[in-house]
């Protein structure tokens, strides 16, 4: 008895010391939030603060305390700060003013946790006592995020709107109508294919949500794909194209499919310019938008001066958000409420409800061991771009807007419904499966995702 006291009393004093010491020497400093930051500015106490409470565990780069080089405390830190990384790499989010506003996802996260007080863990406040947010910190903090978030609020967005976490979608984008009716030809042109018989509709048929409803898509000569196609309906507002994220814009993302061996097999540019060159029609209805003629460059142009028009608005739910509270059933509203509750928004947020980061497939739980069957190049994710081991698995959240036309889902079609999908998402995104009335009620919330396009339903 008097050895264990003796042993819990050492344990107290060394973490005491350790937390002292700590309190002394303070968190990192100079880590990617703090770098390039003008000083004196809102974002830089933020980002203060958070290097203070955050660092250790999300943002790469940051030398371990001393103590991490100590048996056991080596292998805790080592995974603690590797998990952490994974879950949420705070430093590649929060870029610095030079190069950008702060995600809204980014955003989304801090306050969740912020608010919740669930970080930093009490294990690590222990340790380290001014990491704990509280008070004017907190304050400060959630404060911060919604100055972000107004100042980034698209013009015309109700003045109630402009802080919250998800807002309507708008009417439409700027956009050159007579490029945008050009590339409307083309996204519907087979020509893009080595055989002629396969065009942007074909796996993105605005007539089927701008997907094909496939768990993945038909290619040149029955070829099938190995991915599930992504909605063009609203990606011009999406941060990046892809479930890998592999093009910036959506011009970038029109000249990768007709290049594929397996989707539209072109031989290359030349073989697509020679085809089109020999329609004397169109080439001079084309020369009279662009003169320089077709070229890889014209061309991807105008088919994403199209996909701009590919705006949705008017939902249900954008009228609910808009201030009418007729436009939701309570069960509706019900499915809102717990979607924003469980932090579902939080990664689909904002006027697209997801589209604007990368996340881990499996956060909370192993999903590939549960679907089984072998691992493709697909299910890698963001990896296959930036063989960053962290990156593994890890995809662009997809847009819930008109999510009810989009079926199946996931990124390997695997769930035929939305309430499969609803399921999937509590158990390995949130953590714990939702109760059965709660379920029902999100999937009756995300069908009033479904919005307009040239004035009709989708």
């Amino acid at each position: 008895m008097k050895k264990a006291l003796w042993v819990v009393g050492v344990l107290v004093v060394l973490g005491l010391a350790l937390a002292v010491s700590n309190l002394l020497v303070g968190a990192p400093r100079g880590t990617a939030l703090t770098a390039g930051r003008p000083a004196g500015t809102q974002t830089a106490t933020v980002a203060h603060v958070l290097e203070g409470s955050c660092a250790s565990c999300h943002v790469a780069g940051v030398k371990p305390p001393y103590y991490a080089s100590w048996p056991v405390a080596k292998t805790i830190i080592e995974s603690d700060m590797k998990e952490g990384l994974r879950d949420f790499d705070l430093g590649a989010g929060f870029a610095p003013a030079t190069a950008g506003p702060v995600p809204e996802p980014v955003l989304a996260r801090i306050e969740r946790e912020v608010k919740d007080g669930e970080m930093p863990p009490l294990a690590y406040v222990a340790l380290h006592w001014n990491a704990a947010l509280g008070g004017e910190k907190k304050d400060a903090v959630l404060a911060w995020v919604k100055e972000e978030r107004a100042a980034q609020a698209a013009p015309g967005v109700p003045e109630p709107m402009k802080t919250a976490l998800i807002r309507p979608i708008p009417d439409g984008l700027a956009v050159d109508p007579v490029k945008a009716a050009l590339g409307e030809k083309l996204y519907h042109d087979t020509r893009f294919s080595g055989d002629d018989t396969i065009s942007c509709a074909s796996c993105h048929d605005l007539a089927k949500g701008g997907t094909d409803q496939q768990v993945v898509s038909d290619g040149i000569r029955g070829q099938m794909g190995g991915i599930n196609s992504p909605t063009t309906f609203n990606a011009a507002l999406a941060f990046v194209q892809f479930w890998d994220g592999r093009a910036a814009t959506l011009e970038a993302q029109a000249g990768g499919p007709p290049m594929n061996p397996v989707e539209m097999g072109s031989a290359g540019w030349p073989e697509i310019l020679e085809k089109l060159n020999k329609d004397e029609a169109f080439r001079k209805e084309f020369a009279a938008v662009y003169p320089e003629g077709f070229d890889e460059k014209t061309i991807t142009h105008a088919i994403a001066e199209f996909e701009r028009t590919l705006v949705t608005p008017n939902s249900k739910f954008d009228k609910y958000l808009k201030g009418d509270p007729t436009a939701l059933t309570a069960d509706e509203k019900h499915g809102y409420e717990v979607f924003v509750e469980k932090g579902c928004a939080t990664c689909h947020v904002g006027e697209l409800l997801g589209g604007k980061s990368y996340e881990v497939m499996g956060r909370r739980g192993d999903y590939f061991a549960a679907r089984g069957g072998q691992l493709t190049d697909a299910d890698n994710g963001r990896y296959n771009v930036t063989k960053d081991e962290k990156d593994r698995h890890a995809f662009k959240v997809p847009t819930l807007r008109n999510v009810a036309r989009t079926f199946p889902y996931l990124h390997d079609g695997s769930k035929k419904t939305l309430g499969e999908a609803v399921d999937a998402m509590a158990v390995y995104e949130v953590g714990e499966p939702l109760a059965a009335k709660d379920a029902e009620a999100v999937v009756e919330f995300l069908e009033t995702l479904t919005g307009e396009y040239k004035g009709k339903a989708l």
